[in-house]
């Protein structure tokens, strides 16, 4: 059972938690060629849909833990260090990524919907041409702030990965 358990573990890790990283450091390049021309559609697309990988995914990576302490139950290392840092590693990763990188994701996706949404003609608001990003020091202040949270995020996930591989004080030789 411990074997199936740790396959489920590593296979929903490396599903789950594999898009949220490349999607999330994928977000802030995209959301700047977004703003750099609102109208078009297909960089708004691009935005739209790694945001919704990263939350889907997020969701699917709830299992990793739940497995991830099945297997350590069934193997007898719930009380290791560095089991218990691993898991302290995971929540923070968890809320960085809950409290951090998906609501700045979702702040920048509604700004880039609403600009690519601004009608044009004769009765609209004048539009001020895109800008260039160098002059645009809000957005790429929010950028720049987003792909900090999200390298930590990466960081913090790095870091479990090499603890769950390395196991400090294993008896196994690895």
């Amino acid at each position: 059972m411990t074997k199936f358990l740790l396959t489920v573990h590593v296979l929903a890790a490396i599903v789950a938690i594999g898009p949220v990283t490349v999607a999330a450091s994928m977000f802030p390049p995209t959301v700047r060629r977004a703003m750099a021309d609102p109208t078009d559609p297909q960089a708004v697309a691009w935005v739209r849909l790694l945001h919704r990988i990263c939350r889907v995914y997020a969701v699917m990576g709830a299992a990793v833990p739940v497995f991830g302490f099945a297997t350590a139950s069934s193997m007898g290392v719930l009380g290791d260090t560095w089991l218990i840092v691993s898991i302290v590693l995971t929540a923070i990763a968890a809320g960085v990524l809950g409290a951090l990188v998906l609501p700045r994701q979702e702040a920048l996706l509604t700004g880039i919907e609403a600009a690519a949404s601004v009608p044009s003609g004769a009765e609209a608001p004048q539009r001020v041409p895109a800008q260039p990003e160098s002059a645009q020091p809000d957005s790429r202040r929010a950028t720049a702030r987003l792909a900090m949270a999200t390298g930590i995020f990466n960081l913090l996930w790095a870091t479990v990965t090499v603890l769950m591989i390395v196991r400090p004080g294993s008896t196994t030789g690895a």
